[in-house]
């Protein structure tokens, strides 16, 4: 700004010193003389300044002239000048033209055209932090892994877009299936920004596939600490985590560390049906059968299940059938009109033999909610007051083709796994299973085929019981008598 200030002041100087000696000459009235090689030359006043103005622009214009040719063999020689400046600047527009052109290609999915953009723009920008990524994205548009590569890998060169690369090669070693590599590439991104939620879900997925629990458990943590969970949600996701690492103490053989992180991941998460379970047996392996009815008896009320009434058993797994049914009533009274203590009662009256007590206990579920667990009581409780083997055999055999009852269902893709997992066994959903009467029944009742023998007996097939038998049927039933 000063010297452009500056610039015009000796302007209305200079134009200023003309019009006084413009002004003197034409008061004076005398004219100049100017003598070039012997011959003298006579201009008036008026001559002498139009003269004078037509020698300052043609100095200017020389001077003028000289600075551009200075200029022209300056920029033939590398340095910068005027004339480089402005072949940069249209270099640079070009650039960007490219550089935005390739953007819009890449978004619209046209991978070839937005290559060949990224390509012009590297030529024309120099400015690689820009370039490669747009050359990494076009690349991947249109498929060629082997150039995304390259465009990401060279993003790794530069602090200032490091983690972009990271990131990139670990989407794209995630898009392999090679889990392993983008495990290390996630822990690297993650180190260079904690914060940044996608590398947070990545990495987490990530070890919780991989089995290491307590990294990913400090990620969740991390994500707590940052808002991206509400606190229910952490406790409830942490529980799990805290019951699969100590699942893999207690494979490791560490009982007493396996035991202490399976009363805190039920502390987390009273609810959680396998962390009670555990809890309960950690507390029994501890001499601390209270403690493990408490923790049982905690879960059962906010949700009864079968494996919740096989650990209360294994409290006191010497008592008799009568003690036992005493001993579960204080269970039994938490959830008094829920299904499963419905069934849980009936299966303590079938072992004290107390029949008619388990037909009053099972109440109406065989009309209402017929499942293959209702109808095989049902059997037992028929072959217990005498019934024949044909009505026994009838109740087995509408089990067989009944509903299954509640499963481990996944909320996520509906699959039905026989034990709870943390992880789905068919879409890798994260706590997705949870204990509920699936849409169809795909999978058998786990271990109901093996128990059957056990709960009714073998039966004496007679001729004539099954009306309308086929006679090879009948002849086969003969000759097994």
């Amino acid at each position: 700004m000063i010297r452009s200030f500056v610039k015009v002041a000796l302007f209305l100087v200079l134009v200023a010193a003309v019009a006084l000696g413009a002004a003197h000459l034409s008061d004076s009235g005398e004219g100049v003389r100017v003598i070039v090689l012997g011959t003298e030359y006579s201009f008036g006043p008026l001559q002498a300044a139009i003269g004078l103005v037509v020698v300052l622009a043609v100095l200017w214009l020389v001077m003028k002239l000289v600075g551009l040719l200075v200029a022209f063999l300056r920029f033939l020689n590398g340095d910068e000048t005027a004339v480089s400046r402005y072949f940069d600047r249209n270099r640079e527009r070009k650039g960007y033209r490219a550089l935005a052109e390739g953007m819009l290609a890449v978004a619209s999915g046209e991978g070839r055209l937005a290559l060949t953009k990224a390509t012009k723009a590297q030529r024309l920008l120099q400015r690689p932090e820009l370039t490669n990524l747009l050359a990494a994205q076009a690349a991947e548009v249109a498929g060629d892994r082997v150039k995304a590569t390259r465009a990401y890998k060279k993003l790794l060169e530069d602090d200032r877009t490091r983690f972009v690369g990271i990131r990139g090669l670990m989407r794209q070693k995630l898009a392999e299936g090679d889990t392993e590599t983008a495990l290390k590439l996630a822990q690297k991104a993650y180190a260079l920004k904690p914060a940044h939620e996608e590398v947070q879900d990545t990495l987490l997925k990530l070890q919780a596939e991989k089995g290491d629990w307590k990294g990913a458990r400090e990620v969740l943590s991390a994500k707590r600490a940052q808002g991206q969970l509400p606190k229910d949600v952490h406790r409830r996701r942490d529980a799990v985590m805290a019951l699969q690492e100590a699942k893999g103490v207690l494979e490791e053989g560490a009982t007493v560390e396996a035991r202490e992180a399976a009363i805190a991941a039920n502390r987390e998460s009273p609810d959680l049906i396998p962390a009670a379970v555990m809890a309960a047996r950690a507390y029994i392996e501890a001499g601390s059968p209270k403690n493990a009815a408490r923790v049982l008896q905690k879960a059962w009320e906010a949700q009864p299940h079968p494996d919740l009434a096989a650990a209360y058993a294994e409290i006191a797994p010497d008592e008799t059938p009568a003690d036992r049914l005493r001993r579960f009533e204080k269970l039994l009274s938490l959830r008094p009109d829920h299904e499963e203590t419905r069934l849980l009662r009936a299966e303590l009256l079938i072992a004290a033999e107390d029949f008619p007590a388990a037909r009053r206990a099972l109440g109406d579920l065989v009309t209402t909610h017929p499942t293959a667990r209702v109808l095989t009581i049902m059997a037992a409780i028929e072959r217990g007051e005498g019934a024949e083997d044909a009505v026994v055999r009838g109740w087995l055999t509408r089990a067989l083709t009944a509903p299954r009852g509640p499963q481990w269902c996944c909320d996520k893709c509906q699959n039905i796994q026989a034990e709870w997992t943390p992880i789905c066994d068919n879409c890798g959903g994260f706590d997705t299973l949870s204990w509920r009467e699936p849409a169809q029944a795909e999978m058998p009742l786990p271990h109901g085929a093996e128990m059957l023998p056990v709960i009714v007996g073998k039966p004496q097939v007679r001729p004539g019981d099954i009306p309308d038998a086929d006679p090879a049927q009948a002849s086969g039933a003969k000759d097994e008598n």
